[in-house]
Parts: structure tokens; C-alpha cells; sequence
């Protein structure tokens, strides 16, 4: 029997209630918003209980003398990686053990997240469970996609198999920031930070695919990209979370970029593509670490004391652009991609005139016999949320709350 059945659940069925399955007495507490439970109730199945998974690691240890050492020398701290995955890898195993003990065989919305605790830092992953409404559906898995998510992709027919991550620790280091700072004299592209930037970029990508490999996944979908600081403003994670899934169709390209096809397209836009007859080959990026130059820095502080154009700042932001775009498309001609999908650009101020420029963007190819299940989407799997909880206590505290506003 397949993981997802293909007939539609009863309507008669509510939440809660289940063909065949038992599950324990009382009501069920979850994060399935309403428009998530429609589309999951879509796809056959039910919610479970909300769930919760941690790991707390003392911040010092992180931030020991082995990566301290490190940071001299620039680029990826091996000893901080490790560390930080561990972390990460034990929430998600007593997340699983949680998973387990519910007696669902399946859970969406997982995430991975680092919380800092004064000396501390947790590691912290919640997902909601779900059971299947038919008892013939089989197959447990584990997604980073919410409810409107995990619909927009089995309906692709990318099937979900596990949540997967792939981090890197990094820091420019002392040595290499010495030789970015004789760079800096001169306008132009510091292509010792640009180096360090895109090989820690791409180590986080080939440690995703290889944990998909390991879940005998074709495909790596929905991938989110995040850099955070830890520990100290020198030293960042970056860390790429999706869902390794299989999709028959694509097996055939997947070979062609090392046995795992990645996207960071969302959940919508893949069920767009794949309506039109694409699929993704490689999530591909590029970054450019350009400097102002201090003849340049000079010209630009006199030129910002009129109003007009800042041409040297115009001229040092187009290089940086055009340069990470020049990386992205050689990346996608490399792999014989057809276009190259939903590129956004970045540009991070990495200071004494010194800017950093990221292009990132899915390439992607068409596929004969590629398609949806469904005509077309429904309205529930592209409606956003809204909050209905705002918390601005942080912004307030301390202040006294009855003095009028002046």
C-alpha cells in the first residue's frame, strides 16, 4: 500500500476520530493550524498531539579552546560543527522517542531550533503528530514542512521520508581578516572572504545530501537556509533544514547531481513547477565579498554631503551582483539546468567598507511524464496564518507603562 492513499478521506470523519485507528482517550493538543489540518486531512490523515524534543549543552563548552584556536586561522571550525550537530541530532532523537511513545507513525512540521539559556544553549525540536485516517496506509516519516506544506508535495509526489539538516561553524578568523584589511586599500573583490564564504555555503549543502543518501532519499525539498551567531559575533552556523523525500520521476536527473536533487522553492511554488512539467535540479548560490576601498571610502563620505548618486557605492554594489550571479549561472550550466527559479539576493554589511553579496536560486530542468496529482491547488494549502498572539513585553519592561505617550 502506498504512504499516501490516493482515495479521499471520509468527510464524515472529524478530527480525532479515525478508520480503524485507535489512539488514546481524550483530546488531542496540536499545532495543526485549521488550514493545516484541512490539507492534511487531505492527503489521509489526522492530527496527533504536539510534540517536543531537547537537548541543553553548556555555552562555555561550545565555545571551548579548541575553537578558539580555530578562529585564528579562518574558515570552518570542525570541533564547533560537530558539537552543534550532536546537539541538533539528540533533540531530533528524543523527538522521535516522543514520536514513538504517541503511537503515530508520522510527524509534520518539525523544526530545529538553538535557544540561549543564560551559560546555556538548548536544542530544541517540536513537530506535531499525525495518524493516517485508513488503517491500510503505511509508512512513518518525519517533515519539516507544515500541514499546507506536506500537502503542495505529496501532491507533486515528493514523499516525504525524514527531516534532515546539514550545519557548518565558521568564522573569517584572525590571519585571513589581516589579509582581507591589506585588501581593503584597494576597491574590489576580497576574494579571500569570498572563498571562505562559498566553501562554508556549499559544505552545508553536501552534508544535507548526504544525509538524504542515508534515508535512500532522491530528493532534498523545502530547504530553508539560516545563519545565526553563536556564541560569539565572530564565529556563525549556518544550517540547512528540509525534507528528504522520493520521487519516482526524478531519479533520472538525480543521477546526473550526485543521486540527490535540492530545492529551496516552497511547497507551492514546487507544485507550480511541477504542474508545468520542471523539476529541481540543484539549489545553487553564489557569493561575492567586495570592498570599497579606502579611495573609494573617501570619495563616497564626500559625495553622501550633497544629494545624487553615491557612483562609487553604485559601481561597488553591481560588481558584487554581478559577479555571485556569474557564480550561480556557471553553477547551472555545469549540471545542463534549464533556467534557474525564485533567486534571491542578499547583501550583509561585513564592515570597514566591506560588503558581502549572496545569490541564491533553485535550478531546475524539465522532465517528461512529470506531474501533480491534483488540477489544482486548494485554497487552504496557499492561505497564510496570521498571528494572533504579539508579544511586545520585551519592548516595554522596565518603562512605565501608565505614563502617557509624549
Amino acid at each position: 500500500m502506498s504512504l499516501f492513499h490516493q482515495d479521499q478521506p471520509d468527510p464524515t470523519i472529524q478530527p480525532g476520530e479515525a478508520q480503524g485507528v485507535i489512539d488514546g482517550p481524550g483530546p488531542v493538543f496540536s499545532g495543526l493550524s485549521g488550514n493545516e489540518l484541512y490539507c492534511v486531512k487531505m492527503v489521509g490523515y489526522r492530527p496527533g498531539n504536539l510534540l517536543v524534543g531537547n537537548s541543553v549543552f553548556a555555552l562555555g563548552f561550545l565555545g571551548g579552546v579548541g575553537s578558539t584556536i580555530r578562529t585564528a586561522v579562518g574558515g570552518e571550525i570542525s570541533q564547533l560543527t560537530n558539537m552543534i550537530a550532536e546537539g541538533r541530532r539528540l533533540s531530533l532523537e528524543r523527538f522521535k522517542q516522543e514520536l514513538g511513545q504517541s503511537n503515530a507513525p508520522a510527524a509534520t512540521g518539525v523544526t530545529s531550533e538553538l535557544v540561549f539559556h543564560p551559560g546555556n544553549v538548548e536544542f530544541l525540536s517540536v513537530g506535531s503528530a499525525i495518524h493516517p485516517l485508513n488503517p491500510d496506509q503505511t509508512g512513518q516519516f518525519t517533515s519539516s514542512s507544515d500541514g499546507q506544506e506536506l500537502f503542495c508535495q505529496v501532491d507533486a509526489n515528493y514523499l516525504p521520508l525524514d527531516f534532515v539538516f546539514g550545519n557548518v561553524a565558521y568564522s573569517i578568523g584572525i590571519a585571513r581578516g589581516l589579509i582581507g584589511g591589506f585588501k581593503e586599500m584597494v576597491r574590489g573583490e576580497v576574494t579571500q572572504f569570498s572563498n571562505i564564504f562559498n566553501t562554508t555555503r556549499n559544505l552545508a549543502i553536501e552534508r544535507l545530501i548526504n544525509e538524504a543518501k542515508s534515508h535512500n532519499a532522491n530528493s532534498v525539498v523545502g530547504i530553508r537556509t539560516t545563519i545565526l551567531p553563536v556564541g560569539s559575533r565572530s564565529v556563525q552556523e549556518m544550517v540547512m533544514i528540509g525534507t528528504a523525500s522520493y520521487n519516482e520521476s526524478v531519479n533520472n536527473i538525480a543521477s546526473t547531481v550526485g543521486g540527490v536533487v535540492t530545492s529551496d522553492l516552497t511547497a507551492e511554488e514546487m507544485w507550480n513547477v511541477t504542474k508545468m512539467g520542471y523539476a529541481p535540479l540543484k539549489l545553487v548560490l553564489g557569493t561575492s565579498v567586495y570592498s570599497l576601498g579606502l579611495a573609494g571610502g573617501i570619495k563616497a563620505s564626500f559625495r553622501n554631503m550633497v544629494k545624487g548618486e553615491v557612483k562609487v557605492l553604485s559601481e561597488l554594489i553591481y560588481g558584487a551582483r554581478e559577479q555571485s550571479l556569474k557564480k550561480v549561472q556557471q553553477q547551472a550550466a555545469e549540471i545542463g539546468a534549464d533556467d534557474v527559479l525564485g533567486i534571491k539576493t542578499y547583501i550583509y554589511n561585513v564592515g570597514s567598507g566591506v560588503i558581502e553579496f549572496l545569490a541564491i536560486g533553485t535550478a531546475v530542468k524539465r522532465v517528461q511524464g512529470i506531474n501533480t496529482r491534483s488540477e489544482q491547488l486548494p485554497p487552504q494549502a496557499i492561505i497564510r496564518d496570521k498571528d494572533t498572539f504579539v508579544d511586545t513585553a520585551d519592548f516595554s519592561y522596565g518603562t512605565n507603562l501608565d505614563r502617557p505617550n509624549t
